[in-house]
């Protein structure tokens, strides 16, 4: 079984993306393009929802943060991501976060802080684990019964 990854790389990945890409968007969106970010979210929402789709599907898993961290994110079978698999993962998850105001994310750090398999709600929604694995070497996730004896 594949290597998952705990709260510490995952969250350090997040935060690595965070200051390398959406900084820089919200700066560029700020001062190049005049959007007012307090009162209009819009355009970094969209620009970060279609960096988090498009990237993994043609960078093996990887978005900068966790390619950074030696981590990337694949199917639960350990084959790589496609398109409708991470819709499912930031789209479909996003709007579950959103109408949990926010507790959704709160769960899924606690999922991926305590989980054996260090899954999140948006790695259930899509069928996704987020592993050290490299292209080609993802061998997929057992079933939650072969965790418990690992």
């Amino acid at each position: 079984m594949d290597q998952t990854v705990g709260f510490a790389k995952r969250f350090g990945a997040s935060l690595l993306d965070a200051l390398i890409v959406f900084f820089p968007i919200g700066l560029i969106a700020v001062f190049l393009l005049d959007v007012d970010t307090s009162t209009n979210r819009f355009m970094p929402n969209l620009i970060q929802s279609i960096y988090m789709i498009i990237v993994p599907v043609f960078w093996y898993g990887y978005v900068v943060g966790k390619r950074v961290m030696g981590i990337r994110i694949v199917k639960k079978d350990g084959s790589d991501v496609d398109f409708g698999t991470m819709l499912m993962r930031v789209l479909v998850s996003g709007i579950v976060y959103a109408l949990t105001l926010g507790i959704g994310y709160l769960v899924s750090a606690f999922m991926v802080a305590l989980r054996k398999d260090n899954r999140a709600i948006h790695d259930f929604i899509a069928g996704t684990y987020v592993t050290e694995a490299a292209p080609g070497e993802a061998v997929g996730l057992q079933y939650t019964s072969d965790l418990k004896q690992a």
